[in-house]
């Protein structure tokens, strides 16, 4: 039997409670006051619900008063009544919430988590650096502080439609980044639902498509008739940045490529370059068959060589240092602006291709694989595992007589 005052007590007799143990106070039934061993006292609901005695603290005293501590024991008793047990009622609202509080992640937060997550995946810094500046230019300063679990489709298009017919790439680019960051909060569950930045049957109904609203911006060429007389030209500047962009139209290669090639890459007794698949675009292993003349820019450099790059960005360094650094991505468009030309480093392997297709009779696949891009029929790419590399050799000795050769007329291959 649980003891109870008759009459309640009154705020003034409460205060005067110092017997240890559980003092009732009346008025509801089981409430009281527990008094410890040292004396500190809190309120008590003691009740019984499936057979089994509970009880369930309502707070210390004095900061709960005794009109408070009633107030909280007879809304304990209304849920009792009706089945309801309110120190489980309790835990499952601190589970509730605990939950919560650990979903509510920013969409900062969350962009911030899934850079760092994949950052060791990426091929290398430069492109965690674009994420986060895209992010944080263009997205965070709108919907930063919302709640992953809360961002809707009219957020994720204040975003996106203000640069989408301005900036149309940036903004492509950007819309892919927000899907991948809300499906990586939707694993972690951070999120439920749908993806408020997907495309297909989701933004594609409200935003026009990409190549509707610019065209591509291909990158600035040279004529590939041009292509002769400007390496004559390039042939007699002095520098390093000089010799890497020669070395770069002479392999068809992409300028970072070039930048960052080391010694340990090259073969010089079989004339051949093999790129890591980590300093790839499409992260696969790329086998380049050197020309004579590639051969003997490399040679020249061999001479010299000072530390483990081929194509350093400064003179030899002091005595005591480990290693040089590679040139930066603007010193070969630099090189192309002193020489007052309407191009672009990338742009000499449109110059390649155009030559292939127009004065060559090499297959259509052997121009790209010696571009390294990828084969885009599937079957073809099933059936043909190899890298052509002896044709690709041919091919690579053609361009570079036509290159260095202003009085040939037959660029082709015989």
């Amino acid at each position: 039997m649980m003891g109870n005052h008759k009459r309640g007590l009154g705020a003034l007799a409460v205060a005067g409670i110092s017997r240890r143990g559980i003092n009732f106070v009346g008025d509801v039934t089981g409430l009281g006051l527990n008094v410890t061993e040292t004396g500190s006292r809190s309120w008590i609901l003691r009740y019984q619900i499936n057979g089994k005695r509970k009880d369930m603290g309502l707070g210390g005293y004095p900061s709960v008063t005794l009109a408070e501590a009633k107030d909280r024991a007879r809304q304990a008793r209304t849920k009792i009544a009706q089945g309801i047990d309110p120190i489980l009622e309790a835990k499952s609202a601190r589970s509730r919430l605990i939950a919560e509080q650990s979903q509510a992640v920013t969409f900062k937060e969350a962009a911030a988590l899934y850079i760092k997550a994949q950052r060791d995946g990426w091929r290398n810094a430069k492109h965690a650096q674009q994420w986060e500046n895209t992010i944080k230019l263009y997205a965070t300063p709108k919907i930063g502080s919302t709640l992953v679990r809360d961002l809707n489709l009219t957020q994720i298009m204040g975003v996106l439609d203000p640069i989408w017919r301005t900036k149309t790439e940036t903004a492509t680019r950007l819309r892919g980044r927000l899907e991948c960051i809300i499906d990586w909060a939707i694993v972690r569950g951070y999120r439920t639902g749908s993806n408020p930045a997907k495309w297909k049957g989701c933004l594609d109904k409200l935003l026009p498509a990409p190549n509707k609203v610019a065209k591509t911006a291909h990158h600035k060429a040279l004529p590939y008739q041009d292509a002769p007389a400007f390496m004559a030209t390039l042939k007699v500047h002095d520098g390093i940045g000089a010799r890497a962009l020669e070395f770069a139209i002479l392999t068809a290669t992409r300028s970072g490529e070039v930048r960052g090639a080391t010694w340990a890459e090259f073969d010089l007794d079989n004339a051949l370059w093999v790129i890591p698949a980590n300093r790839m675009k499409a992260s696969k292993e790329h086998r380049v068959p050197l020309s004579d003349s590639a051969m003997a820019i490399l040679s020249s450099l061999k001479a010299t060589a000072f530390c483990e790059y081929v194509f350093p960005s400064s003179h030899k360094p002091k005595s005591g240092t480990a290693k040089g650094k590679p040139l930066s991505d603007m010193t070969l468009s630099a090189v192309l602006r002193r020489m007052n030309v309407n191009a672009v480093p990338h742009g000499f392997r449109s110059t390649f291709r155009d030559w292939c297709a127009e004065t060559t009779d090499y297959p259509n696949e052997v121009a790209e694989m010696a571009l390294a891009h990828a084969v885009g029929n599937k079957v073809e790419a099933a059936y043909r595992r190899g890298d052509l590399f002896d044709k690709r050799k041919c091919l690579m000795q053609d361009w570079a007589k036509y290159l260095t050769n202003i009085q040939e007329k037959d660029g082709g291959h015989e």
